[in-house]
């Protein structure tokens, strides 16, 4: 059985948009470079038309995983997210503890994480570390670089 895909309502249209795209406007473009690539005649040295196929490999491969993701996806209802626990869909302010710096991240599912802007995975270390944890509370993260301890200082819609 598929995993689940647990994800926003901005994500779901996020997908839906890309999955448009690469439908109508991708494949044409690419069956046109095939089209132009044919008419160059010999395929055995034809390197405009290997690179062609290999673009629609790659468009319909991802057609396809997004076509797997919209079929086992959750949509998260954000009006019924109370703010008493980090979970997906929620916004979380942490510091280091011993720092005063603070970083803000918003927990999404896997197919919206995007950490250079601000956006984690519930299965990343730090995600999955803080989800579940309450105000307040310090929360012990394994890093690539080593351990350290986040305490837990706001959550928001």
């Amino acid at each position: 059985m598929a995993k689940q895909t647990v994800i926003t309502e901005e994500g779901l249209r996020s997908l839906e948009k890309e999955l448009e795209e690469l439908k109508t406007i991708r494949r044409k473009e690419v069956a046109e470079k095939i089209k132009v690539a044919l008419s160059f005649g010999d395929l055995s040295e034809n390197s405009e038309y290997d690179e062609a196929k290999n673009e629609q490999a790659i468009i319909e491969g991802r057609i396809a995983e997004i076509e797997n993701q919209l079929k086992n996806v959750r949509v998260l209802d954000e009006t019924e997210l109370g703010v008493e626990a980090v979970r997906v869909g929620l916004t979380v302010t942490v510091r280091e503890k011993g720092k005063k710096k603070t970083m803000t991240y918003r927990i999404v599912g896997s197919t919206e994480a995007d950490p250079f802007n601000g956006r984690i995975s519930d299965e990343s270390p730090v995600g999955k570390a803080l989800v579940g944890h309450s105000k307040g509370d310090e929360v012990e993260v394994e890093t690539p670089g080593g351990t350290i301890k986040l305490v837990v200082e706001e959550i928001s819609k």
